[in-house]
């Protein structure tokens, strides 16, 4: 899990669409702490604050400390709700860690060792399925990415969810099927792929404009 981030806030009085406009004139965001067994807490935080750390790229991804008056509440952000049109947070939703409990996340995946692939090395392309993880983890336990080794692997090889080493505390949230995370395939097969696509778009153009010609020529009958 990336570094613990912390983010100031002050508890909300007033809730309702009014309330969140009149905070975010202001420059404000609502924000409200659920989970936990505990009940939900209504907050406010600063926009400018809460856009500099979403620009770090691993905001979703990290624990926050919120600070709420001599309190300090463990979460991770579950949702930021952005503006359709200026892209600007609108609210956001924070998870309340509990002590010694578990808490569903999705982890992003690195590769290493490809120098040590033969089949990369013979020009292999590594074909990713599943750029994160859906884990179940302990809460203070949480990984900031999980390492895919592809030391060995050759062109048809495929990497399993079953091949892969989790951090402890952590397990596969999919249990039912030993799901692929990425498949190494030669260049020719990816595009082979995209050429049958393509092939089949031209097929299914073909197939609507001449039934529409048909539908034409039956109505001018």
């Amino acid at each position: 899990m990336s570094d613990a981030l912390t983010l100031p806030a002050e508890t909300r009085e007033r809730a309702g669409k009014g309330a969140s406009r009149a905070l975010r004139r202001e420059g404000r965001i609502p924000a409200v702490i659920y989970g936990g067994k505990e009940e939900p807490i209504t907050i406010h935080v600063e926009e400018k604050e809460l856009v500099r750390q979403l620009m770090t790229g691993h905001f979703m991804n990290s624990i926050v400390q919120i600070e709420l008056g001599k309190d300090t509440i463990r979460a991770i952000p579950k949702d930021v709700a952005l503006h359709p049109v200026t892209d600007r947070p609108t609210h956001a939703d924070f998870f309340r860690l509990a002590k010694g409990g578990k808490i569903d996340v999705s982890v992003p995946v690195v590769f290493i060792n490809e120098e040590a692939s033969p089949g990369l090395k013979k020009g292999g392309v590594l074909n990713v399925v599943r750029h994160e993880l859906e884990l179940v983890c302990d809460n203070d336990k949480i990984p900031g990415e999980i390492e895919i080794d592809v030391t060995g692997k050759e062109v048809g090889d495929s990497l399993h969810i079953s091949e892969i080493k989790l951090p402890e505390g952590s397990e596969s949230a999919i249990t039912d099927r030993d799901f692929t995370i990425a498949t190494l395939v030669a260049p020719s097969a990816l595009k082979k792929s995209d050429d049958e696509e393509t092939e089949g778009e031209e097929v299914a153009a073909d197939a609507v404009e001449a039934t529409s010609q048909k539908a034409e020529e039956e109505g001018g009958e």
